[in-house]
């Protein structure tokens, strides 16, 4: 199977070339983050690794005395990657002293899962010596082309995707395994080993967590529940755990990477909803509700552009969606540096606009407002060549603008 190149390498060549900081590369298990970073790194260490993980263990100075003899021979700066780190208990203390001690000689990439978000978020001693970069898996775009967006206009020219990579997209998913091979029950057995690993392996290490049969029920309850809200006191009424627990687990899979989750926007919304979030599966070809799986696989698409937006630093990116106590509801809003730009509601044929589209963008005065349409043909014309009031978009033409 032929490794394909990714956006990230773009992302990452960039950063190299023009950062001192630490490239910190979170995201999914098996979406690539290694493979990604080892082509672009001199030297590679994985804390899994036991002979790895003694020279970790021998400090910055034995750890240094390889790489920097590469440097000297013109390869300066040396670039070293470190996977899976977070797992050693004193990894930001090493990783401090390395930045620190060696600030023109190296350039340091990072993977790992959750708790490379986790840091992100908190004041601690890494803070000012890294960016975060989150990857996600194939996306339409991303099909079509690797390079990095214009500052000036992060919304591409719409291009028509393969049929081929539409089609394994939409029934294998976006993760490169699964994506790339094409075979139907190789992608159940990918999907299956998946969700175990996660529950086994990643829970196990990286939580607190004991009841692991429980949480395993909570999974499975997740898996026929994507695009809904979430109704915390029902869940945890069939798991049997309290409220909280419910919360806090669902804290957890998100964390690792197993889904998300989305808050309602209520900011000029008269009557909104602001507590009930809304749960997505990260690997859509798991879903078997078509109307599910397409709402799924929007969302997925939208939240690698708004976290890419963000972490690219053209601006502050939110993933949101629009519902009031009336029951109008709008399936995502996406907002901009505090306001909302626009608006989408997922549909599989249905071309009539949707009412609540129409009255939501009103209210907001959102510049764009989308139907997008799943199984209509690609269209090559520019959804965001100008504001305009609700319009029937196809899904090909939408998200091959994005990322």
């Amino acid at each position: 199977m032929k490794r394909r190149v990714r956006i990230y390498e773009s992302i990452l060549e960039e950063h190299i070339s023009a950062h001192r900081q630490m490239a910190f590369v979170s995201g999914p298990r098996q979406v690539g983050k290694t493979t990604c970073c080892r082509a672009l790194s001199d030297s590679y260490l994985n804390w899994d690794n036991l002979d790895h993980r003694d020279q970790i263990l021998a400090g910055p100075k034995r750890l240094m005395e390889g790489w920097l003899s590469a440097a000297a021979l013109g390869k300066a700066p040396a670039i070293l990657l470190f996977d899976e780190l977070h797992k050693f208990p004193r990894w930001k203390e090493l990783l401090k002293g390395i930045f620190d001690t060696y600030p023109d000689e190296i350039r340091i990439l990072i993977t790992g899962s959750s708790r490379l978000d986790t840091y992100h978020k908190v004041g601690d001693s890494l803070m000012g010596r890294y960016f975060l970069y989150r990857m996600h898996p194939f996306t339409v775009a991303e099909t079509i082309r690797q390079d990095l967006p214009d500052c000036q206009k992060i919304i591409r020219s719409p291009q028509k995707p393969k049929i081929s990579e539409w089609q394994a997209l939409w029934q294998h998913g976006g993760f490169p395994e699964p994506f790339l091979k094409r075979d139907v029950r190789f992608s159940r057995r990918w999907q299956s080993l998946r969700t175990q690993q996660l529950l086994r392996e990643d829970v196990r290490e990286l939580t607190q967590i004991q009841q692991l049969d429980q949480l395993e029920m909570l999974v499975k309850l997740l898996a026929s529940r994507s695009g809904h809200q979430i109704v915390y006191s029902s869940l945890a009424k069939s798991v049997r755990v309290s409220v909280d627990t419910i919360r806090r687990w669902l804290a957890t899979l998100s964390s690792l990477h197993h889904g998300f989750l989305i808050k309602p926007w209520f900011e000029n919304v008269s009557r909104s909803l602001r507590k009930e979030p809304k749960w997505f599966l990260r690997d859509w070809a798991n879903i078997k509700d078509v109307g599910e799986r397409a709402e799924t696989f929007v969302a997925c698409h939208l939240l690698k552009a708004v976290e890419g937006w963000t972490d690219f630093g053209f601006g502050e990116f939110q993933l949101c969606y629009l519902r009031d106590k009336s029951q109008r509801e709008v399936d995502f809003v996406v907002i901009r540096d505090g306001s909302p730009w626009f608006l989408v509601e997922v549909k599989n044929k249905n071309d009539s606009i949707s009412p609540p589209l129409r009255y939501f963008q009103d209210q907001l005065k959102a510049p764009f407002a989308f139907q997008v349409v799943l199984e209509a043909d690609f269209v090559d014309a520019d959804c965001f060549a100008s504001p305009k009031p609700p319009m029937v978009v196809p899904a090909k033409t939408l998200l091959s603008q994005l990322l």
